[in-house]
């Protein structure tokens, strides 16, 4: 399974890139370098001209890849959570509890990928940068059109993928989708508040604490709803 896992590689909607990355050993060195610099720098300082001096190239042969910056943000969301749905689909694969499912769902969104390991990304770092990015990509005034293009698909299809498991406990749920919605992006958002906003989240909040209090919002949802 880790094998496999360590060679997939997630499909990306097209229009997120202009010539694939994963075509070129140059293309291979954006995607690695540009994780490392938005972690360092943040989307607001990062940019191609710093890429380019950090993969030895020119800024023109960037953006051969990707039209700007948003773009490549947007390939990182997209892998990270088709990432995450293969890492459910593995992790569940001989459960038939849907319990054990759903622990192994909200596992993977508090603590990340159970497996880590990928030939094209530093899944660790790429899930830190899409903790602390994914605002950007979503909340843009060109969200409306990227998303009638399928940009988001990956978000979608991961989603999909927990209320199938959720319906298997209660199929009678009233909201599944704004359920499931509210629950990845609360887990994205605390874990960046835990981190920045301390204020706002108890220091125990952490660890086997964190994973008990979505067990219980989740368990609790489904039994009520």
């Amino acid at each position: 399974m880790h094998r496999i896992l360590n060679n997939t590689i997630i499909p990306v909607k097209p229009g997120i890139f202009i010539k694939d990355p994963l075509s070129s050993d140059l293309g291979k060195k954006i995607l690695e370098e540009s994780l490392s610099l938005i972690d360092e720098l943040g989307m607001e300082s990062f940019n191609f001209k710093r890429l380019s001096l950090q993969v030895n190239s020119t800024e023109a042969a960037i953006y051969r890849y990707f039209e700007n910056k948003h773009k490549l943000l947007l390939y990182y969301i997209d892998w990270y959570w088709g990432w995450l749905e293969h890492n459910l689909v593995y992790g569940t694969a001989n459960m038939e509890s849907p319990k054990e499912k759903i622990k192994m769902a909200i596992k993977l969104l508090v603590e990340g990928p159970v497996f880590n390991e990928n030939l094209y990304l530093n899944i660790s770092l790429l899930r830190k940068v899409v903790t602390e990015e994914s605002n950007k990509a979503f909340m843009t005034k060109e969200v409306d059109n990227e998303n009638s293009s399928g940009y988001f698909n990956q978000f979608y299809n991961f989603s999909e993928r927990l209320i199938q498991i959720f319906n298997e406990l209660n199929p009678n749920h009233p909201f599944p989708k704004a359920f499931v919605s509210t629950l990845i992006w609360s887990s994205v958002l605390n874990t960046y508040c835990s981190k920045h906003m301390p204020n706002l989240i108890e220091d125990k909040f952490k660890g086997q604490p964190k994973l008990e209090f979505y067990y219980n919002l989740v368990f609790n949802s489904l039994k009520n709803g």
